[in-house]
């Protein structure tokens, strides 16, 4: 089991919570007839957040792995599509691993979901703001802490 989030185009889901979450069950189907391990298939946004993402979390298959990286806490099981990236990383990260996805998602004007939570915080970039769209979250709860962040525009370090 492990602590799960992704990100995706923000264009790609159905503007509504049933909508994106009917969208996201298909994609999590794996149906796309690629390998869900190199993210040359995705977009531009969503590759350079996985380039980043994988400087602190290295990637456990694909092309970017490394057998150095095996015994590595961090290390992250990504599955690539072409509109989403989900990461999957250990419970022992899931308050750093948050942040990380977060503040990076929030760079690179993707689309943020909670998926681990029970009703998962969805957010989107719109104009110069990262804002919550629907889902109410618990992974605050599980943190000990609120990261419900009201973002104005991009700022150069993540919230602490």
């Amino acid at each position: 089991m492990s602590y799960d989030l992704a990100v995706f185009d923000p264009s790609a889901p159905p503007p509504n919570h049933a909508g994106f979450l009917a969208w996201y069950k298909e994609q999590i189907k794996w149906g796309e007839g690629h390998s869900y391990d190199d993210p040359k298939i995705t977009t531009p946004a969503l590759r350079d957040w996985f380039l980043e993402m994988i400087k602190t979390y290295p990637a456990l298959n694909g092309p970017y792995a490394s057998e150095a990286n095996i015994d590595n806490l961090k290390t992250t099981d990504y599955s690539v599509g072409r509109t989403m990236i989900y990461a999957g990383f250990g419970w022992s990260q899931m308050e750093g691993a948050y942040r990380s996805v977060f503040f990076l998602a929030n760079k690179h004007r993707v689309g943020f979901f909670d998926v681990s939570a029970d009703d998962g915080q969805v957010w989107l970039p719109k104009n110069d703001q990262y804002i919550h769209v629907f889902g109410a979250g618990n992974s605050s709860k599980k943190l000990g802490k609120v990261h419900a962040y009201s973002l104005g525009p991009f700022h150069s370090k993540p919230p602490k």
